[in-house]
């Protein structure tokens, strides 16, 4: 890969999305090298641990070189894309998924050695993926005391880099120098890749670097992981590392598996920030999980006698349906028992409570589950609801739902009816003290004013913390829904 110097190219960085993300995967690229771009025009689709998001170059020029091909995760800051802003010089061709994956490390560390390029707009931020708003930050990090690289160790890494470059395969590189004091350094690696370590018991000063300049990615620590789980084997001599490992292979399954019969999926993305944040919620806040069933034949013709009049009601052009009832029937319950509205601050042992609710739905992407929110939907009419809700599943179905549309949610609603299941026990979102689910409604037996007759019928189950909802609270939040749905004139007398 020819390193770019010229003052014409513009290296385009995977930006901060400001909501503490360090990595984004490249979906899709809409430009190619030879492209012509202008400020402001989407170049490519990146799902990060949140959402996928669109990324809008920040200038005009031809595009000379695409970093990284679909389908590679890449850590905010490095370069995905150089523009050649002038206008001239032929393009490099667009990085096989091999090729890149070899010249990852090395194109990282020219990144960080190009002079910084100018703040936007004079601002002192740079662009993130929306508007701009984060404050600048240098990428390049400060030497360590006495670990200068040896002459030899320098010559053997160039060297190793060469024969990568030329297809030679790898070179042995020479160990790291230990410290004037016999002293290991202490070994490079962000703080989600510390407290990756520290979970699953793993070492950092024995964990072999992959990235650039020596730092610990994710795949060295489960790497080592796997390592030490594995069954001891005699000791056989091993080839040294190579000089620039490729990340692609720590990630690879350790064991050997039959491919006929079985299919393993990389965990990325959306789908793994649901993993941990489920996994974070479940074993932090103490869940409670009450039921009721309840007779909801009332709501329903209520939901068919907006739908059949939509112009009485100011419903037009507007999706009715019983979840439109039920989120409303929530709210009310909120606002009668407002104590449920609260996240726990652990810092310093408080109870928050909101006086305002973003309503989530929880909602079922190809992407994964995510849980975008209503904001201030305290405050919405029933028109007001539908036109909200509206919009929040049609954008979550096409994959548009932004990250913020996910932040500051403070009860959620999960519809788990829509598959014809009946309920569930529902685990709370991450800073969240109750959630509701709502069960498949259904046409059964019920006594009704002292005859059996059929109604239509549902389960709702309601998941709280106990640190900040008691039985008590909770059990009236739940009978508070239930009320509303069944005799839903009270969201006039209620709310």
């Amino acid at each position: 890969m020819t390193t770019m110097t010229e003052a014409s190219v513009r290296e385009f960085k995977m930006p901060d999305v400001g909501e503490g993300l360090t990595e984004a995967e490249i979906l899709k690229w809409y430009v190619q090298p030879g492209d012509t771009v202008t400020d402001g025009q989407v170049v490519c689709e990146v799902e990060t641990a949140k959402a996928a998001v669109e990324l809008p170059i920040p200038y005009d020029g031809v595009v000379r070189e695409l970093r990284f091909p679909e389908g590679t995760t890449v850590d905010v800051g490095v370069s995905i894309i150089a523009v050649d802003v002038s206008g001239g010089s032929a393009p490099a061709a667009a990085p096989t998924p091999a090729a890149a994956t070899a010249a990852a490390p090395a194109a990282a560390t020219a990144v960080e050695q190009q002079p910084e390029e100018p703040k936007a707009h004079g601002s002192g931020r740079q662009p993130v993926l929306v508007g701009y708003g984060v404050a600048a930050s240098s990428t390049k990090r400060r030497p360590r005391k006495g670990a200068e690289i040896p002459a030899q160790e320098s010559a053997a890494v160039s060297t190793a880099v060469q024969a990568e470059l030329n297809g030679h395969g790898p070179v042995p590189a020479a160990p790291p120098a230990p410290s004037a004091t016999g002293h290991r350094p202490r070994p490079l690696a962000k703080p989600p890749v510390r407290k990756l370590a520290k979970d699953l018991g793993v070492d950092l000063a024995s964990v072999t670097p992959s990235g650039p300049d020596g730092v610990i990615t994710r795949e060295d620590v489960h790497a080592a992981a796997a390592l030490a789980q594995a069954p001891e084997r005699p000791t056989e001599p091993q080839p040294a590392p190579a000089a620039f490992p490729a990340p692609a292979a720590a990630s690879a399954p350790a064991a050997s598996y039959d491919t006929a019969r079985e299919t393993r999926i990389p965990v990325k993305g959306v789908r793994k920030a649901t993993a941990a944040a489920m996994v974070g919620s479940a074993f932090t806040a103490p869940h409670v999980t009450e039921f009721v069933t309840v007779d909801v034949t009332r709501t329903m013709k209520l939901v068919e006698e907006l739908k059949r009049d939509p112009d009485k009601y100011g419903m037009q052009g507007l999706r009715v349906n019983p979840l439109l009832l039920i989120a409303k029937a929530l709210l009310v319950a909120i606002r009668r028992n407002p104590d449920v509205n609260a996240s726990w601050d652990e810092a310093s042992q408080e109870i928050v409570r909101k006086h305002y609710v973003n309503l989530g739905i929880a909602a079922a992407t190809p992407r994964g589950l995510i849980v975008p929110n209503i904001k201030d939907a305290h405050d919405k009419t029933l028109p007001q609801l539908a036109e909200a809700l509206g919009e929040l599943v049609a954008t979550a179905r096409e994959g548009r739902t932004s990250p913020a549309a996910m932040q500051g949610g403070t009860v959620t609603i999960t519809n788990v009816g829509v598959f014809g299941v009946d309920t569930g026990t529902p685990i709370l979102n991450p800073g969240e003290a109750a959630i509701l689910a709502v069960g498949a409604i259904r046409l059964k037996p019920w006594v009704h004013k002292g005859k059996v007759k059929p109604r239509q019928v549902t389960t709702l189950a309601l998941s709280f913390d106990h640190r900040l909802v008691d039985g008590e609270l909770g059990s009236k939040v739940l009978a508070d829904v239930a009320a509303v749905l069944e005799q839903p004139k009270r969201l006039i007398t209620w709310g």
